[in-house]
């Protein structure tokens, strides 16, 4: 194999991580910003959310640490299941109760 493959090779996989990296980075910080929401998620989601942050911070992984591809698997799930209790929190408060009057709606 010549010297231009392997520095094709290595250019290709050092721009992988660094992809993997930044997808890492964004996850974290659309995983904190769900966690104004904790309050209403109940102790599962405050699980959730701690964990797939120490997780991510944390130095020992599944895979080491210039691997970033299982902290993003540990991050998107995270997301999928606090962006889903989030919207039932919000469609929780978005029901009125029963017995209560509910407020006229406006028509535009």
């Amino acid at each position: 194999m010549s010297d231009e493959w392997f520095y094709a090779l290595f250019v290709i996989g050092g721009l992988i991580l660094v992809a993997l990296l930044i997808a890492a980075i964004v996850l974290a910080i659309r995983v904190w910003k769900t966690g104004k929401y904790l309050q209403a998620m109940g102790i599962g989601g405050k699980w959730v959310f701690w964990g797939a942050l120490i997780y991510t911070i944390f130095p020992i992984d599944l895979l080491p640490d210039p691997i970033y591809l299982d902290d993003v698997g540990v991050l998107g799930g995270a997301l999928i299941y606090l962006s889903r209790l989030a919207m039932k929190a919000r469609q929780n408060r978005q029901v009125p109760q029963q017995g209560q009057p509910q407020s006229p709606q406006r028509t535009r």
